[in-house]
């Protein structure tokens, strides 16, 4: 598990239901890692995060362990996260709650982000990035070597 690295970005649609379509890219992956069993909950950026169940138990994990301060973000994450699993027409059914937390209606990105995807509106993501382009490189990056 700790080599699977997903990465890069897709633009996608939900369809009517609320149902994604797994990129082929990442559906062999997320079957042979975890059977077609994911986990959905919130990321405090406004989009969604998409666990495959091992990556998921690691995260769940480090956010039981967190001191009484951090109760509320127990809460939003562990909380309202939910368990799916890939259809046999390679689709993950996304909440209405999770949905509308992340503000999705149809357009969507999904991003590859190491050991889990983020599920992004496609506005609100494109309006994210822009403000991070803006804000220039942090210094932790400004001795990185591109």
């Amino acid at each position: 598990m700790a080599q699977t690295v997903f990465q890069g970005a897709s633009a996608l649609a939900l369809d009517a239901k609320g149902r994604l379509s797994v990129p082929a890219r990442h559906r062999d992956v997320l079957s042979a890692l975890s059977q077609g069993q994911l986990t959905l909950t919130k990321h405090p950026e406004g989009c969604l995060l998409i666990f495959p169940r091992p990556s998921w138990e690691v995260f769940r994990e480090k956010v039981a362990a967190l001191p009484m301060q951090a109760a509320g973000w127990r809460r939003i994450f562990l909380g309202n996260a939910m368990d799916v699993e890939i259809d046999g027409s390679s689709r993950v059914l996304i909440s209405p709650e999770l949905r509308s937390a992340a503000g999705l209606v149809r357009d969507v990105m999904l991003l590859g982000m190491g050991s889990h995807l983020e599920l992004w509106d496609a506005q609100r993501y494109a309006a994210h990035e822009a403000e991070v382009m803006q804000q220039g490189l942090p210094d932790a990056l400004r001795d990185f070597s591109f």
